[in-house]
């Protein structure tokens, strides 16, 4: 039985809003939606170096956005600048760079529009099993740290004193965040690809009375958005990435009409 041409779009964003939204829950509470930008402007670095190499583009970008990671990591804490400074010079600078690159590659066309606002309609069935597979490891990896997770969130120290590695935990965190960021970029693109981690979390947050409820909320409330973008782009024939996005950013509009939860 052939599958309907949308299904395999329809599976990659609900794949997607099941990890965006507990990892975005983090992202919420740590403050690191500047970090999760950085992470996809620096990915068309990575997306240039896999065309000149021609190496899988999917591959490229979830290589490029794990070893910024782990470059920014260590550098934040290292470095006399700001965090957000620092974040800022990196972010612009390896997006210019990857730009820069690809219009000196001879004979390579590529489509750069794709890349910044996402094609999710261009989603294909093998790129769903790979984001099925990073959905498992994403969404069991966060179940089992996930006390971990809160706690070095809630106090590092306090976590330390617990006996959490939270060492350990920040970079599982980083490289967790890395691996979505990337596979977002197929959906939303790399200008958009940190509302989605923080617009459905955010409208969550209002909503939620636990950190378990909010990781929840956010996943159903992605789900909702990828849902609404679809069925925008089918209808009106709009951009369907950023149509996801705008559905976001109208669930968190409505939320804001609601008396807050304490969270």
């Amino acid at each position: 039985m052939t599958l309907p041409w949308w299904s395999a779009a329809l599976a990659a964003g609900v794949l997607l809003a099941m990890m965006a939204g507990p990892l975005g829950s983090f992202v919420v509470w740590r403050r690191m939606a500047f970090f999760g930008d950085t992470l996809a402007h620096g990915a068309l670095l990575g997306v240039t170096l896999g065309v000149l190499t021609d190496l899988d583009p999917m591959l490229a970008l979830v290589l490029a956005c794990i070893v910024l990671a782990l470059l920014l990591l260590p550098l934040q804490r290292a470095t006399r600048v700001s965090s957000d400074t620092l974040l800022g010079i990196v972010s612009h600078s390896t997006l210019a760079l990857g730009m820069v690159a690809l219009s000196l590659a001879d004979g390579i066309r590529v489509d750069l529009m794709g890349y910044l606002f996402g094609d999710l309609l261009a989603v294909r069935h093998s790129d769903v099993l790979w984001m099925a597979l990073a959905a498992v490891l994403v969404c069991g990896l966060l179940a089992w740290h996930w006390r971990g997770l809160v706690a070095i969130t809630v106090s590092e120290e306090l976590a330390s004193m617990d006996g959490y590695p939270v060492k350990r935990l920040n970079l599982l965190l980083v490289i967790l965040l890395a691996l979505v960021v990337a596979l977002a970029m197929k959906v939303v693109g790399i200008l958009l690809v940190s509302a989605l981690l923080v617009i459905p979390a955010a409208t969550a947050r209002s909503l939620a009375r636990s950190p378990a409820q909010m990781a929840l909320a956010a996943m159903v409330l992605g789900t909702l958005a990828v849902l609404s973008g679809m069925a925008s782009s089918f209808y009106w024939d709009t951009p369907a990435g950023p149509g996801v996005v705008v559905a976001a950013a109208t669930l968190f509009v409505l939320s804001l009409l609601r008396r807050p939860a304490r969270l």
